[in-house]
């Protein structure tokens, strides 16, 4: 018959308590300058946390659709955002058809959610997202059935989620060619590849936009031009190309030779060298460089207002612009901020649990 043992005192809860508080202890308080950094920063709090919550909710407007009760209030003006967030959200796009947008949006997200889990990463992923993005252009755009709207009614969060989307997941593949164009063994291959990365780097992003926008209607024909949101999407996706082949070619170039000499000892050809055994492991070791590009042009696409382009600030500049209302800037900008930071959030997130993953996959 087993026998029960009694608990040892040393694997109580209260044990396992107060470990965690003295791990919490040792880290708040285990150096002077830790201890020093916790008492500053605990004062900080203690001084900004109560009118910043009095600002941010209990002297706040939440609901209330008159604009003379955020006139009268001291705090924050939330029924701004409340009343305003179709527009902000969706811009100038007709508001009868603003369940277009929204739904877009939806399905948008709905796909980036299911393609990060790994199961979903399958030669179906790929026919699922051009699909799709037929769908969305159809919805966005009209035709067959729905009003046509011209992309340059298009505004608010769909156009940021569909540059972001589209230049990345365009940009990715090519950045990935000119990474092993740059180390071809060809020299025209090479030179081209070290001319077209190394010009695109060293322009800002605002004047490759200006040259897409104002530059390419002065040498193209009318017919042969591409409207507005097209020349910003090559733009950026031509943009994001140069930075990610040069974080890719960082990662081939921490690859040791002798992958390569395995590779080649088993007849591999060099495509089918570079997809089951060098590529896999480049990228794994360049994901952090390769996130923080990413995520970077993910609040780049906030750059195309200059050229006439409604994203979520220019929508949110448009709504401001209302006179019935006290205009709530910092309102405004906070909301609009919360959305870039949840979706450069939730990719950081992703990207951590790829590299947290990559030494179990490989």
């Amino acid at each position: 018959m087993a026998m029960s043992l009694p608990m040892s005192s040393e694997a109580t809860p209260d044990h396992f308590r107060f470990a965690g508080l003295r791990r919490l202890a040792k880290l708040l308080f285990g150096t002077p300058l830790n201890a020093a950094l916790t008492l500053l920063f605990g004062a900080l709090l203690f001084v900004t946390m109560p009118p910043m919550l009095r600002w941010l909710v209990i002297d706040a407007v939440l609901f209330d659709p008159d604009p003379n009760a955020c006139r009268a209030a001291t705090g924050a003006c939330w029924s701004f955002i409340y009343a305003k967030s179709g527009q902000l959200l969706f811009g100038i796009y007709p508001f009868d058809e603003r369940w277009r947008p929204a739904i877009v949006c939806l399905l948008i997200l709905a796909l980036l959610g299911w393609s990060v889990r790994p199961a979903s990463w399958t030669s179906r992923l790929l026919a699922l997202w051009v699909a799709a993005f037929a769908l969305i252009f159809w919805l966005m755009g009209g035709g067959f059935g729905l009003a046509e709207v011209p992309t340059s009614s298009w505004g608010g969060l769909p156009v940021t989620l569909i540059l972001t989307v589209v230049a990345i997941g365009i940009a990715f593949p090519v950045g990935i060619l000119l990474a092993l164009a740059r180390r071809s063994t060809l020299p025209a291959v090479r030179v081209g590849a070290v001319v077209l990365i190394e010009s695109v780097r060293g322009l800002p992003l605002l004047s490759i936009l200006f040259v897409a926008s104002i530059m390419m209607p002065l040498f193209l024909p009318e017919a042969l031009l591409p409207d507005k949101f097209v020349r910003a999407l090559v733009a950026l996706t031509i943009f994001a190309a140069a930075y990610l082949a040069e974080a890719i070619r960082g990662g081939l170039q921490a690859i040791p030779n002798g992958q390569y000499e395995a590779a080649a000892s088993l007849g591999l050809p060099f495509w089918r060298t570079q997809r089951l055994v060098i590529l896999p492991q480049a990228i794994r070791v360049v994901i952090p460089a390769l996130a923080n590009t990413i995520i970077v042009m993910i609040k780049n696409t906030s750059l195309v207002l200059v050229i006439g382009l409604f994203d979520l600030i220019s929508s949110g500049k448009a709504a401001l612009a209302d006179p019935e209302w006290p205009s709530p800037a910092a309102e405004t900008f906070l909301f609009i901020g919360a959305i870039f930071f949840a979706l450069s959030f939730s990719f950081a997130r992703f990207a951590d649990f790829l590299e947290r993953r990559g030494p179990a996959a490989h």
